[in-house]
């Protein structure tokens, strides 16, 4: 199994890579996502430790059921041969209506099939009012034309 592009990367396609990822996570089918990883994949994610696929697709699950109408965007911030650093922000609300925006940090090691092998992510949840949102798009896919992190002072 492979995912493009494949490492070493070079400006262009770090930011396919990250684009990829960020599409596969709004589309929040755990079962997919999980395909971009090795079946021995390795993650931190805040503080807990993930092993594998299965267990990917089990944190996800549990994930996207607690962070309802869940929208994010992701933007490189460095990359070098078969590693990739993005930093995140996503808006979610929770079970009693609050909403959130997440704000953090992603470290990426990739096979040379382009599959992710590792993943380690630092992550603060902030709470919004509705009013403050700006992640406004429909489920799914961010539009090409809404603001990315940059544009949006984030």
């Amino acid at each position: 199994m492979s995912r493009l592009p494949f490492p070493p990367f070079n400006a262009e396609t770090a930011v396919q890579k990250v684009r990829l990822a960020e599409d596969a996570w709004n589309g929040q089918d755990p079962e997919k996502v999980a395909q971009a990883y090795t079946p021995d994949s390795q993650w931190r994610n805040r503080s807990e430790f993930i092993c594998g696929r299965e267990d990917i697709v089990m944190f996800l699950t549990r994930k996207w059921e607690r962070e309802q109408e869940y929208r994010l965007i992701k933007e490189l911030w460095a990359f070098q041969d078969n590693r990739i650093a993005v930093r995140f922000a996503y808006e979610w609300q929770d079970q009693t209506g609050q909403w959130f925006r997440s704000h953090g940090n992603e470290n990426w090691a990739f096979d040379e099939n382009g599959l992710m092998r590792y993943r380690v992510a630092s992550i603060n949840d902030q709470p919004i009012s509705v009013t403050d949102r700006l992640f406004h798009w429909p489920a799914g896919r961010r539009p090409d034309n809404h603001p990315g992190l940059s544009a949006s002072g984030l």
